[in-house]
C-alpha cells in the first residue's frame, strides 16, 4: 500500500497513466488535503473530473496531527501525506517535491515520485516510457531536461 500526494496523481491522470498505480502497488491512500487540492476548482478539469468519481482502489483518509517544525513548511497535500504514511505504515509515499521527499527520507519513509512510478510502470511492461514522457513534457511537470534524458537513456 501506498500513499500519494496531489502532484503525481495529477500528472499521472493528465498523461494517461494514473491506472499503473493499482497495477503495481493495489491500493493507494490519499489524505483529504490532497482530495481538495485535486477537486479544487483550479485543479485541470481532466483531473477534478477523475476525483469527482475517484476509483475503487483509491483511499481518503482524514488526517489529525500536531505539525512538527519540519512539517510546516510544507504544503497541507504534503504534509498530510507525510502524516497518513507514517500512521499506516505505508510501503512507498510517492511525492514530486523536493523539500517534501527530503523531509519524509528524514523521517524514514521510502520515497518515489512521478518519474520514478513511470520507470517502475515501464520495467514492468506497463507503459511505453518514451510516449509517456512526451506527454509528460506537454504539461506543467517540471524536470531538467537533463533527468529527462538520463531517464529515457537508462530505459533504451
Amino acid at each position: 500500500m501506498i500513499v500519494a500526494d496531489t502532484s503525481p496523481l495529477c500528472y499521472l491522470v493528465l498523461i494517461g497513466c494514473v491506472d499503473v498505480l493499482p497495477a503495481m502497488f493495489g491500493r493507494v491512500e490519499i489524505p483529504g488535503a490532497v482530495r481538495d487540492e485535486l477537486s479544487a476548482s483550479d485543479a485541470p478539469p481532466p483531473v477534478s473530473a477523475w476525483m469527482a468519481r475517484p476509483p475503487e482502489w483509491l483511499g481518503v483518509y482524514a488526517v489529525e496531527y500536531e505539525p512538527d517544525a519540519a512539517l510546516r513548511r510544507l504544503h497541507s497535500g504534503e504534509r498530510e501525506a507525510i502524516i497518513l504514511a507514517e500512521q499506516l505504515g505505508a510501503d512507498l509515499i510517492v511525492l514530486d517535491e523536493k523539500p517534501a521527499r527530503r523531509v519524509a527520507t528524514g523521517r524514514g519513509l521510502r520515497v518515489t515520485g512521478t518519474l520514478g512510478v513511470l520507470k517502475e510502470a515501464s520495467a514492468r511492461g506497463l507503459i511505453d516510457l518514451p510516449s509517456a514522457v512526451e506527454r509528460l513534457r506537454q504539461t506543467t511537470f517540471r524536470a531538467s531536461p537533463r533527468l529527462l534524458r538520463n531517464l529515457l537513456k537508462e530505459h533504451s
